[in-house]
C-alpha cells in the first residue's frame, strides 16, 4: 500500500514541476503574433476615421472663420481681411487655432457682391482640387 501512495505523490510532484516550468518560446511567439494581428485590425479601422475627423474639424473651423470674416466685412466694407486682421481686431479669439488640421493657413478670398470664401487646401495641400475643405 505504501508503494501506491508513493507513486501518487510522485505523480503529483511531477505535475507540479511541469506546471512550474513556465511557457515555451513557441507559446510566447503565438501570443505576440495574435496581438500583432489585433493591432493591425484596429489600425485598419481607425486610420480612415482619423482623416474624416480632420476634414470635419476643418469644416467646423472654416464655418467659424467665415462668420468672423462676414462680421469684419460688415464693419469694414471693401477690405478683405487676413487671419491676422481678424485676430488683431478681435473677430477671432487670440487662442483660436487659425491653421487647418494639416498645419496650413486657412485661405480667405473676397469678391464683390459674393459671400467671402474661406477654405483649406485639404489633405493634399494643393489649392483648387476636389479635397479642398469649404
Amino acid at each position: 500500500m505504501e508503494v501506491s501512495k508513493m507513486k501518487k505523490m510522485s505523480r503529483c510532484r511531477k505535475r507540479r514541476y511541469v506546471a512550474e516550468q513556465g511557457m515555451t518560446l513557441i507559446e510566447i511567439m503565438i501570443v505576440v503574433i495574435i496581438m500583432a494581428m489585433i493591432a493591425t485590425g484596429v489600425a485598419v479601422a481607425v486610420i480612415p476615421r482619423l482623416e474624416k475627423a480632420r476634414v470635419d474639424s476643418a469644416k467646423s473651423d472654416v464655418a467659424a472663420i467665415r462668420t468672423a470674416v462676414q462680421l469684419y466685412l460688415a464693419e469694414n466694407p471693401g477690405k478683405c481681411p487676413s487671419i491676422d486682421d481678424l485676430k488683431t481686431e478681435r473677430y477671432l479669439d487670440q487662442g483660436k487655432r487659425t491653421t487647418d488640421p494639416w498645419d496650413k493657413d486657412f485661405l480667405i478670398s473676397c469678391s464683390e457682391g459674393d459671400d467671402p470664401d474661406v477654405f483649406s487646401m485639404g489633405p493634399d495641400m494643393q489649392e483648387g482640387t476636389e479635397d479642398d475643405v469649404r
